[in-house]
């Protein structure tokens, strides 16, 4: 029998879940500068309002781990997509900083599971050899959502002002929790998916089992299994180096569109056309590095070379970012730009090593870990930012940025070590 690919349009819905997550975690860089203005905050100000996203987003990822190891994600995610979304829609009506605040950590607590649950649907719904490629595909959503939609959302901006911004991405996403809830099943009880596939993803190495489904096999929370999600030297490599990764992923999704009206002086249509090339450049990096890992692999490559040579590359190219630095050229400035963002994409398969190193009944528990620790950088970083920017010079900030992708990279060099699961005694 002729094995399906049902695991292809699973792969399709969660990469929509991936651009609804960054069209509505990074919204607000779009309406920041006329926000800003309209509601008379400072860059201070601004950096805690793009920070309390993070407050939540990351502080949840342990407990929204934890859930989705026990009650599957089907419908927790349909309750996340569309709890975050009404409160997207809830930003259109605030008028001062402390509204922006409540709603902002909002949408971060309802998006705090959304990451563990993306690997554990890829780590059951796909083979060893095909899950640095999926994981790869649903990632770039966060890339090639962005890049065609930072355009687009500019001109809604333009012609709808930043509350109408926000109602209308609101809405989208409480239409599309709704539908995944009717598109999603686990491989177990999916209509579509014969026993060939099946048989597939399992031995390849998928973790097919009701523990990875609807939670039908329920495991209760000890507290001996996170000290030993805490106490490990690989996970912490990959942890502090995802910490890392995500200074500049921040920095594209906060403060960037305000760095290049405000202070490269850019117009604001013709800066939200700009500001889609470098995320188009991470889409190309995330794609490229996924499919060379798992070719790699293939090829028989170790794990550890396979897996961690784009990581360490893309990390180091974004270093690149504080090139920015030194040029005044528009197009120079988004060269430099682009080559930072293509590294970060490059970089951004760091979840396979969640898949491959995990416990493999503490999938959303590592997950969860992993995310947080990640995740404190959604709240640090647009804060720095936003005291290193206060004197109107970005400079310091892009040094910042370059600093942290070199300290990621040494992390995935001198601490991750060989690449196995970690086995539970």
């Amino acid at each position: 029998m002729k094995a399906t690919n049902t695991r292809y349009t699973i792969l399709a819905a969660v990469f929509i879940n991936v651009v609804i997550n960054y069209m509505d975690r990074s919204n607000i860089s779009i309406a920041g500068a006329v926000l800003s203005r309209e509601l008379e905050l400072d860059t201070v100000q601004m950096g805690y309002v793009f920070s309390a996203f993070g407050w939540t987003y990351a502080t949840l990822q342990i407990p929204g781990g934890i859930l989705a190891d026990r009650y599957g994600v089907r419908l927790l995610y349909t309750i996340s997509l569309v709890i975050w979304s009404l409160a997207t829609i809830g930003l259109g009506f605030v008028s001062g900083l402390l509204g922006l605040i409540i709603l902002r950590v909002m949408i971060g607590a309802f998006e705090a599971p959304s990451y563990p649950m993306n690997n554990r649907i890829v780590t059951s719904w796909f083979p060893v050899h095909e899950r640095a490629s999926a994981i790869a595909m649903y990632t770039s959503g966060q890339f090639i959502g962005l890049a065609f939609l930072t355009p687009v959302l500019t001109y809604i901006q333009h012609y709808a002002g930043w509350r109408g911004l926000f109602f209308i991405t609101g809405i989208i996403g409480v239409a599309w929790g709704c539908a995944w809830y009717f598109i999603y099943r686990s491989p177990l009880q999916h209509k579509k998916v014969n026993e060939a596939e099946l048989k597939y993803i399992e031995e390849g190495g998928g973790l097919i089992n009701r523990n990875l489904g609807e939670g039908d096999d329920q495991k209760k929370f000890e507290w001996k299994n996170l000290r030993l999600v805490l106490s490990n030297k690989k996970l912490w490599g990959i942890y502090f180096g995802q910490f890392c990764l995500g200074a500049t992923l921040l920095f594209f999704l906060t403060w960037f569109p305000k760095y290049l009206v405000e202070y490269r002086k850019m117009d604001f249509l013709k800066s939200g056309i700009y500001a889609s090339i470098p995320f188009l450049c991470a889409f190309a990096g995330v794609l490229f590095s996924g499919f060379l890992s798992d070719y790699l692999v293939k090829r028989n490559v170790s794990p550890g070379i396979a897996r961690k040579t784009p990581i360490v590359i893309g990390l180091l190219l974004s270093v690149s970012i504080i090139g920015a630095n030194y040029v005044s050229d528009p197009k120079m400035v988004i060269f430099f730009m682009s080559l930072a963002f293509f590294g970060n994409g490059l970089a951004s398969i760091t979840w396979v090593f969640v898949s491959l190193l995990a416990p493999k009944d503490l999938l959303g528990l590592t997950g969860g870990t992993f995310n947080f620790i990640g995740g404190l950088a959604t709240i640090f970083v647009p804060i720095i930012i936003g005291y290193l920017v206060k004197g109107g010079d970005f400079s310091p900030a892009l040094v910042f940025i370059g600093c942290m992708a070199l300290a990621g990279a040494m992390s995935y060099i001198f601490l991750v070590g060989k690449v196995e699961r970690i086995i539970i005694e």
